[in-house]
């Protein structure tokens, strides 16, 4: 199996996932450049971020792999995470050194398959692209396609693979099992115990987001606790 350089350095560590919202206190790269610095400052081995300016700052800043993706809304089209080559072009020209992108069944733009754009995209950019799957299938037809490796982040994000508010242990360890890519392990994981019960089943490495840099909801998942209590 050859790995890139960039997912080698991923190996067995935690990758943060820093992007917030339009509307939130903590929207821009001024914000999302100092959360990856305490990212890295705390033992953090890459980051995944969102929008060409996101991305540009944070590599200026931070000396850790970069995961860049696009999210860019189109009408009709349910496909977010760098759903075009146009979106892939401009995360490279940001400094990216991984490319993330929509691998689901889910129809693309311009009818392009998720097959497709993988290959156009690695193609183009000369970078490895992680593809963002929701199901066991989807993770095999991306390693078919070529993907230098896949995520758990869609899991649950698509109507059908499964809606839990836990992570999908299940797929991670199917993923990892019978891949020969490195499967990196996303959606729904907020803890350390969670983040090495990942691993044990054989992620490559975890990626942790919302639990890490969304205060707004790392509060309200305690004023929700203190409640059930």
């Amino acid at each position: 199996m050859n790995i890139s350089p960039a997912i080698q350095r991923l190996r067995d560590g935690l990758i943060v996932s820093c992007q917030s919202y339009e509307g939130e206190a903590f929207y821009g790269p001024q914000f999302m450049v100092e959360f990856a610095r305490c990212a890295f400052e705390g033992g953090a081995v890459g980051i995944r971020a969102n929008g060409p300016r996101d991305i540009r700052a944070i590599v200026d800043a931070v000396p850790l792999p970069m995961i860049g993706l696009y999210k860019v809304d189109l009408p009709g089209c349910p496909v977010r995470i760098t759903p075009n080559l146009d979106a892939a072009l401009q995360v490279a020209s940001a400094g990216a050194h991984i490319i993330a992108l929509d691998a689901t069944r889910r129809e693309h733009p311009g009818q392009l398959s998720a097959a497709s754009l993988i290959r156009q995209v690695q193609e183009k950019t000369g970078l490895p692209v992680l593809a963002d799957i929701s199901t066991f299938d989807e993770g095999l037809a991306a390693e078919e396609a070529g993907a230098a490796a896949v995520s758990t982040t869609l899991s649950g994000y698509t109507d059908y693979s499964p809606q839990q508010e836990a992570p999908d242990f299940e797929i991670i360890e199917r993923l990892s099992r019978r891949l020969t890519i490195p499967v990196l392990a996303e959606g729904r994981i907020a803890t350390g115990a969670e983040a090495r019960r990942a691993l044990d089943l054989g992620a490559y490495a975890v990626v942790i987001g919302t639990a890490i840099t969304r205060p707004q909801w790392i509060v309200s998942n305690v004023v929700r606790g203190m409640k059930k209590a």
